[in-house]
């Protein structure tokens, strides 16, 4: 798998959210935690995203995005919803994972393509379940990497 963002393990979390925008917050605090971005920049960022249309990209699955100034590749982060949130998906179901992606301000066509990983992750029938059914960091990021291993078998 060609790999065109970053994912650390404390890029992971298990979240309470209830809403869309506790959601965005929650993403926006990981991105902080894990990248040591100012939170209230990439909340700001991903809400001006989500302005433009629903990130919730379906089968329970949204990709919140944005990009930022004074980063130099694609980051994600990962956050496993303890119930599921309605996002305006487009399929109308409610989200179980979102999967933030922050990219550089001027990534062109970085971000189309970190944006192209994520998806075909999520949309292998497979990984999304293995996804959507994990219950902690470890199983999420055993997801990632057993998806991660088969497409380069």
């Amino acid at each position: 798998m060609n790999v065109h963002f970053k994912l650390i393990p404390e890029a992971f979390v298990l979240s309470d959210a209830g809403t869309k925008a506790a959601v965005l917050g929650d993403l926006a605090q990981c991105f902080a935690r894990a990248y040591g971005f100012a939170a209230p920049d990439v909340l700001e960022a991903l809400e001006e995203r989500e302005k433009l249309g629903s990130t919730g990209f379906g089968r329970g699955v949204a990709i919140p995005h944005a990009r930022l100034a004074g980063i130099n590749r694609p980051v994600a982060a990962v956050l496993k919803l303890s119930a599921p949130v309605d996002f305006d998906a487009a399929d109308g179901m409610p989200v179980e994972l979102a999967f933030g992606l922050i990219s550089p301000e001027n990534a062109g066509v970085a971000h189309l393509h970190a944006l192209a990983a994520v998806s075909r992750l999520v949309r292998d029938e497979a990984t999304n379940r293995m996804l959507l059914e994990a219950t902690d960091t470890e199983a999420l990021i055993a997801s990632l990497t057993n998806a991660s291993d088969r497409d380069v078998a």
